[in-house]
């Protein structure tokens, strides 16, 4: 087996770029499957084979010398697309609760605020109404009984408090809904 130079004149060089480029740019697709990286690999090994002229000399054909460098730079360049795909899941992975639970902390406290603001809104008889029924969870006779009203006048009262909220909060709801069919998916 004789040792092979790699040429230090441009033309020389352009000559084995020319004759080897193709069929590197072949292979180097082969195992990448994407046209952008085969060539971006084949133009990075022959600028390292640029830096070696007059140092390297290639113990085997030149040939088997370069597809052994598509090879190894191929491989190199899988794996390495590996790790940084790994890093993105785990990073996704160790950042969504994170950030969805930071989401919904900031969304609920903004709703805790409109709906505070929009329950002072309510007359303080319907305010009273509908606290009662929502927040300590009674039922309509028994807000009755408790105010001394008819049962008649909380249902008023009730659907009267849920359309204001409903106007109230509209437009912060649909916000609302969005974010947590966001966060669902």
């Amino acid at each position: 087996m004789s040792n092979y130079p790699i040429p230090e004149s441009e033309s020389a060089f352009e000559e084995m770029y020319k004759a080897h480029y193709r069929a590197m740019h072949a292979y180097a697709f082969s195992l990448l499957q994407t046209e952008e990286d085969a060539a971006e690999i084949v133009q990075h090994i022959f600028l390292k084979l640029w830096d070696k002229k007059g140092t390297l000399m290639i113990q085997s054909s030149l040939k088997s010398y370069l597809y052994r460098m598509v090879h190894n730079d191929c491989m190199n360049f899988i794996n390495h697309e590996k790790v940084k795909s790994r890093f993105r899941k785990e990073k996704i992975y160790t950042m969504q609760p994170q950030n969805e639970s930071a989401n919904k902390k900031i969304l609920l406290g903004q709703l805790e605020e409109r709906l505070s603001q929009a329950l002072k809104e309510l007359p303080e008889q319907c305010r009273t109404i509908f606290q009662l029924s929502r927040f300590e969870d009674l039922k309509y006779r028994e807000i009755a009984q408790q105010l001394g009203i008819a049962e008649k006048t909380v249902e008023n009262q009730m659907g009267k408090a849920l359309k204001l909220m409903r106007t109230k909060l509209a437009d912060f709801l649909i916000w609302m809904i969005i974010f947590f069919i966001y966060l669902i998916r």
